[in-house]
């Protein structure tokens, strides 16, 4: 017989079992598929109730463990892991730093490649440059208590900020690495959100199993003249993360 949840997996799908039980697992945790201590079904309960074999729902629990969504206690199941998401909000003056303060013991933010390209037409509108001008294109990756919440690509204009990637490597901080160029200050000017399946970096970079998702944000920062000085787009692993909008966050969702 052909249960409900055996028809919502699709076998001829080109997506393995495994990530399609991995993402079914991961939506019904936040509908109470645990108990109320946190402890998730046997694996022969999941295995009935999403109609396939034990291996298959035992690769998904491995990879939800990987994650940090679930955690494997020996002799006792596996458990929801209890860490909450960390806020993040959006506000006017959006900070890494300032944004995740006592929420957390440790925050860091790496630099894992930098250039100086030709503006794709896309950056060169955001920071009101000619297309083909140059740019300093910084990707970094951010954690939170060693584990990583976000990855990031960020243009500046090179004219202004042509020493940014030497000067976050040894900051590691966006905004104390303006502060070294010059610039004192700087606000939101706009934020497009959007929530994403993670791509074969965020899963690499980010820690993920596939299915993961991920919130992407779209934003443009300005001087207090108005003028953009940074174009960026950041992914957050929405598992270990929430975005806060506040007033004057220039948010949108996309």
């Amino acid at each position: 017989m052909t249960t409900a949840n055996e028809t919502m997996i699709e076998r001829r799908s080109g997506v393995a079992l495994w990530r399609q039980i991995a993402d079914r697992m991961r939506r019904e945790i936040s509908a109470g598929l645990a108990d109320e201590n946190g402890r998730m079904p046997p694996e022969v309960v999941l295995a009935a109730r999403f109609g396939v074999n034990r291996h298959t729902v035992r690769t998904a629990i491995a990879a939800l463990v990987q994650e940090g969504v679930l955690r494997a206690e020996q002799g006792r199941g596996t458990f929801v892991e209890g860490r909450q998401r960390l806020a993040y909000p959006i506000r006017s003056r959006t900070r890494f730093s300032e944004g995740l303060a006592g929420q957390t013991c440790g925050l860091k933010a790496m630099l894992l490649d930098d250039a100086v390209e030709p503006a794709s037409g896309e950056a060169a509108a955001a920071l009101g440059v000619d297309t083909g001008a140059p740019v300093v294109r910084l990707e970094t990756l951010s954690e939170a208590d060693g584990r990583p919440i976000s990855r990031g690509r960020s243009w500046f204009d090179a004219a202004r900020f042509g020493g940014m990637a030497e000067t976050f490597r040894h900051t590691g901080s966006i905004t104390a690495s303006f502060k070294a160029l010059g610039l004192a200050d700087y606000f939101r000017r706009s934020t497009v959100v959007t929530a994403r399946h993670a791509d074969a970096a965020d899963l690499r970079d980010l820690r993920l199993s596939p299915g993961a998702i991920v919130l992407v944000t779209v934003a443009v920062n300005v001087d207090a003249q108005g003028r953009p000085v940074q174009y960026s787009e950041t992914r957050f692993a929405a598992d270990r993360i929430e975005l806060h909008v506040a007033d004057g966050g220039g948010t949108t969702a996309g």
